[in-house]
Order: structure tokens, then C-alpha cells, then sequence
């Protein structure tokens, strides 16, 4: 959730044109993330949570794809780039390590 609130600090200087275009996308994959692990971890049985979870990696990915283009529509700086996509490789690692820890709970299931 820590990466929703620093992706929401970043879309508020965006260009207003971009309210319901890349910055709606960029923390709307940012809020995905977090809301599938939340709808994963509700679910009665595992197999249902790595799912979400491989949904959430799947959002992962769409918003590192929306924190590159706003840098290069010189909407972040490449210090701003850095730091976003230093946590979403940090976010990676969790839920591949999440994932792996549940496929082994659950006697390997994928």
C-alpha cells in the first residue's frame, strides 16, 4: 500500500489532461496490486491466493510500463524513475518469495 500512496504523491503533478489517462492507469495497476492480494488472501483455499497473486504480478508489470512512459513524457525525472521502480522490483521479490512460500504449503500446487 506504501507504493499506492507514493504513485498517488507522483500522478498530482501530472498535466490535468491526464487525470483520467495515465495517471488514472498508473494508480489504478498500483491499487490492483494491493487489492488482489487482499481478494487472494480472503479466499478459503490456496490455490485461489496464488492466482491473485499472479494477477497482482500481472499489475506489477502494467505499472512499471506507466512509471517508464511518464518518464519519458518528462512527467517524472529519472531520480523519480529510480525510486519507483527500485520499489516495484521490491514488490516483485515479495510476491514471487509469497507465491513460492504458498505453492509449498499447499504441497506444490500451481
Amino acid at each position: 500500500m506504501d507504493l499506492v500512496v507514493e504513485c498517488y504523491k507522483r500522478t498530482k503533478g501530472f498535466p490535468k489532461n491526464e487525470a483520467f489517462g495515465l495517471s488514472s492507469q498508473l494508480q489504478r495497476s498500483a491499487v490492483s496490486i494491493a487489492a488482489n492480494i487482499a481478494e487472494g488472501h480472503a479466499r478459503q483455499h490456496t490455490k485461489e491466493f496464488i492466482q491473485h497473486i499472479f494477477i497482482a504480478c500481472g499489475s506489477l508489470a502494467e505499472l512499471e510500463t506507466h512509471i517508464f512512459i511518464a518518464e519519458r513524457l518528462n512527467y517524472i525525472n529519472a531520480v523519480q524513475l529510480k525510486e519507483l521502480i527500485d520499489k516495484t522490483e521490491e514488490i516483485g521479490k515479495m510476491l514471487n518469495g509469497l507465491r513460492k512460500a504458498l505453492e509449498v504449503r499447499s504441497g506444490g500446487i500451481k
